[in-house]
């Protein structure tokens, strides 16, 4: 099955159905068209045939199921006015040549104008005063308040949202710091920012913003052990994603010390009716509306109602969501490099946490020959997959990447080093460059068989150990002494070094992932110099 062609005859309209309440602002590009007849009724009360329908734009009120789907043959496209897809199935729309698009943008300028002005309020302790006059009362020394001017502010995530942050906060001269493991030198000036580590975030701010998606990094970040790193009067935000804050060791932290106060607009459980930290009141808390202005959903109708419209008329859809389906054949064909160069990039994504400024993907062997557009898309899915909050795919990885300012390019060798089919990748920092090789075969599936300097054949598995460490007798002994007192069982192993006694890397294929208190623990052997955990 193929994605479904926009055309039609020369008189006939494209059918747009409009199912859930959006802005008519927003929605003017395909009410203004000649090439379409829209038709704004619920998908489940509409008088006009499904059957019939081209376009679908809708918001997080409808779901689309299988079902639905299946009911509506000429249905193209799909448009969700917001960023979130979990209403929509992706799977069934890319077996019908659905093409699913979002808007991931159109809600930025509301939640920085949103966090700022929970900054704002909270250092002034403006809803505290207000709830104070409304019960009648004329207290002014319960409400002094601090400047937000020479103040510092941490930036904890520093995309869109947290670029437009930095600058309303460098409008109030505040300084502004920010902490990004991608986050390029570059970036950091063009934005007026000073790019610094965690840990020195979290011991200069005063106030302390987070922007980060929510993923295993970064989940219960600021938990009790970083708060008793920040200042004492450190003020906390959250109005990204729920879950990056541990609630209750923000709540003892507030009650304790030595955080002043928190703004948090979004939690671990929603709703969070009668939640804890309401009760504090040293926090302003709001339901989940950073994003909720007329404003946003305005540009959010409009970008998928312009988007829509251009794929209609035969342009292509750069917010596209879900992979068009392949023949049978052809996916098999593809599908084993597929699954190696996705699997590359997921892999030297988390081996390489720090800002990227090039991609260089190189082919081999059988591969050389082929057109391989699909597999750098594979690649780029993979490795963004742990750096973005946002649903990325081999349709929209290629359009993150150019986002992001990262220069991607390939190059078709003719030494395959012995391989029937070969592929280096080379990604380069502002400080450093790696580099890891892969292959495919049949018997053995993907293997990894080089990074960096150091040759292996490893096949990885759902939870890898990455090791580095200075080649000394004893030291695989001790790994394994190491991970046997933590229960954590050894599956498979492999050792690359450069020379005898020189520098040396483990890749250890385990049984259940190694948390933190794992890690830290190879701190003891001071032949290792660091350790990765690798969730594939």
């Amino acid at each position: 099955m193929e994605v479904k062609e926009a055309v039609k005859s020369e008189n006939q309209l494209f059918t747009v159905l409009v199912s859930d309440q959006m802005s008519e602002k927003g929605l003017q590009p395909v009410l203004e068209s000649d090439a379409v007849e829209v038709v704004r009724e619920n998908i489940h009360s509409t008088a006009t045939p499904l059957a019939e329908v081209d376009a679908l734009l809708i918001r997080s009120a409808t779901t689309v199921t299988k079902e639905l789907i299946e009911q509506m043959p000429n249905l193209k496209i799909i448009g969700r006015a917001g960023v979130g897809v979990d209403n929509v199935d992706l799977d069934a729309a890319t077996e019908n040549g659905v093409v699913v698009v979002n808007a991931p943008d159109g809600n930025t300028i509301s939640t920085a104008e949103h966090t700022f002005a929970m900054l704002a309020s909270l250092v002034r302790n403006i809803p505290q005063a207000n709830q104070s006059m409304k019960e009648g009362k004329w207290d002014r020394k319960s409400y002094q308040g601090t400047e937000l001017y020479g103040k510092t502010l941490g930036v904890i995530g520093f995309g869109r949202i947290g670029a437009e942050l930095a600058a309303r906060a460098r409008a109030f001269r505040m300084n502004v710091i920010a902490y990004d493991p991608f986050l390029t030198q570059s970036r950091a000036e063009k934005n007026r920012v000073t790019p610094v580590e965690l840990d020195e975030l979290l011991a200069s701010s005063d106030f302390i913003s987070l922007h980060t998606p929510l993923t295993k990094e970064t989940k219960g970040m600021i938990n009790a052990e970083r708060i008793n790193q920040m200042k004492n009067g450190v003020y906390i935000l959250n109005c990204a994603r729920g879950g990056i804050i541990d609630e209750d060791d923000l709540y003892n932290a507030i009650e304790n010390g030595p955080v002043q106060g928190a703004a948090v607009d979004v939690y671990e459980d929603e709703p969070a009716d009668n939640h804890p930290l309401t009760k504090l009141p040293q926090v302003i808390t709001t339901p989940h509306i950073a994003a909720s202005t007329t404003e946003a959903q305005t540009n959010v109708a409009e970008q998928v109602a312009i988007e829509v419209l251009g794929y209609l008329n035969g342009k292509p859809a750069p917010h596209a969501l879900n992979l068009p389906y392949l023949d049978a054949d052809v996916f098999e064909k593809l599908s084993p490099i597929t699954k190696l160069t996705r699997m590359l990039g997921d892999m030297s994504s988390q081996l390489f946490r720090e800002p990227v400024k090039a991609i260089k993907i190189s082919y081999a062997g059988e591969l050389s020959h082929q057109d391989t557009g699909l597999f750098n898309r594979s690649f780029l899915a993979g490795f963004f997959r742990h750096r973005i909050d946002a649903y990325v795919n081999e349709v929209n990885a290629s359009h993150v990447a150019k986002d992001r300012e990262i220069n991607v390019s390939e190059t078709h060798e003719t030494e395959s080093s012995g391989y029937s089919n070969f592929i280096e990748i080379e990604i380069s920092g502002e400080k450093r460059t790696l580099k890891i090789s892969g292959t495919y075969s049949n018997e053995f599936g993907p293997r990894v068989i080089k990074i960096n300097e150091f040759a292996l054949d490893f096949q990885p598995s759902h939870h890898t150990l990455y090791v580095q460490h200075n080649d000394r007798p004893g030291v695989i002994g001790k790994v394994g002494q190491l991970l046997g007192k933590h229960d954590v069982n050894i599956a498979a192993m492999q050792v690359g070094r450069s020379f005898e006694g020189g520098n040396a890397i483990m890749l250890l294929g385990t049984d259940k992932e190694c948390d933190q208190e794992v890690l830290k623990a190879f701190a003891e052997f001071e032949e290792i110099v660091s350790v990765s955990s690798i969730e594939l």
